[in-house]
């Protein structure tokens, strides 16, 4: 039985994200640019985003889980992709060897692993602050270590999307690390990462947030489209009598006579409760949300768009950086948390 029409779209802008990769990577001058592909593109798919990234010319992809493997592997080649999370045990090691994807070895354990299961070519990644994965600087010694047959030697950026201090000292302590270890190729910066500069651009750099629309700092908001424009058809239209209230806890009151519109979305699909407030736009008109956002309905004003019916669409203003700023919610949050109610 075929399925009815959706109520909920997601339009994703393909000629932005090969533009923001192209963008992306120019800021990186002698590098070339990768793509962060995790979290299913950052909740935009990876089958919708990952073959618009290898046409524009993308050639090096990382996810974190093991579970992302297959459906990047779709659309490109074993060796463009790199588990950043790295082998917890001799399966994944197995795994990575079966097809041919490049595990990250972030500890001493993960490179006994890797080595003890056949080896191969691997990254490492070296831990310079922001104390998450990767071996220390201290372990980079170990013979663990220097038995591996490292591609690219990477850390990760704790501030770059801040004028902090620390940017310089993790760039010094990376570049101390380099010729500690054997390697072809190094890699620091993230999307935020790339805007420091040249010194930060080393051989590869790993944008993530840009690719999909995000603007991490200010220098990159010139160069970066937006890409996801989520959509949503009114399911019902309704008259509001002065006096009336709507949503959960009754917080919006109709001051006067109105009609309003429910659409088929809420913090199910990522659309969380902090967007009360916003509007959404049909056209030129701006339509504001009425009360509370809940889990599946919003209610909005179409006071100012009477030819609206059941069955039109609303877009809702979803510019990361401006979103950002009046929800509260960070871009990284709201691209990942939009749900899989919404047609791609």
């Amino acid at each position: 039985m075929t399925l009815p029409p959706p109520t909920l779209r997601l339009d994703i802008d393909r000629d932005a994200l090969a533009a923001n990769w192209r963008a992306l990577d120019r800021l990186s001058g002698k590098a070339r640019a990768g793509a962060a592909v995790k979290a299913d593109c950052y909740g935009l798919g990876v089958e919708h985003c990952v073959p618009v990234l290898r046409d524009a010319g993308c050639r090096d992809f990382f996810v974190a889980h093991w579970s992302e493997v297959a459906a990047v592997l779709e659309h490109v080649e074993p060796t463009q992709v790199a588990v950043l999370h790295g082998p917890l045990d001799a399966s994944e090691v197995a795994y990575a060897r079966e097809t041919g994807v490049v595990p990250v070895i972030d500890s001493i354990r993960q490179a006994k692993l890797w080595t003890e299961g056949g080896g191969g070519a691997c990254h490492l990644m070296v831990d310079t602050g922001i104390n998450r994965l990767g071996i220390s600087p201290k372990e980079i010694s170990d013979p663990a270590v220097q038995a591996l047959d490292v591609q690219v030697l990477l850390s990760h950026l704790a501030c770059a999307d801040e004028d902090s201090a620390m940017n310089a000292r993790q760039l010094a302590a990376f570049r101390d690390i380099l010729p500690s270890i054997e390697h072809r190729e190094t890699s620091l910066a993230n999307s935020a990462g790339i805007a420091l500069g040249a010194d930060y651009h080393f051989d590869l750099t790993r944008p993530g947030l840009s690719l999909y629309g995000g603007v991490p700092r200010p220098e990159m908001a010139d160069a970066i489209r937006q890409v996801a424009y989520p959509k949503a058809a009114i399911i019902q239209t309704r008259k509001l009598s002065a006096g009336e209230c709507v949503g959960y806890n009754a917080t919006f009151t109709a001051q006067h006579d109105m009609r309003v519109g429910v659409l088929s979305l809420g913090y199910a699909d990522g659309i969380l409760r902090a967007w009360g407030g916003a509007h959404f736009r049909a056209g030129e008109k701006s339509l504001p949300i009425l009360g509370k956002v809940s889990m599946d309905m919003i209610v909005v004003d179409l006071s100012d768009a009477p030819n609206l019916s059941e069955g039109d669409w609303l877009e809702l203003p979803y510019n990361l950086p401006d979103a950002a700023q009046q929800t509260a919610v960070s871009q990284y949050e709201l691209l990942t948390v939009l749900g899989n109610r919404f047609q791609r």
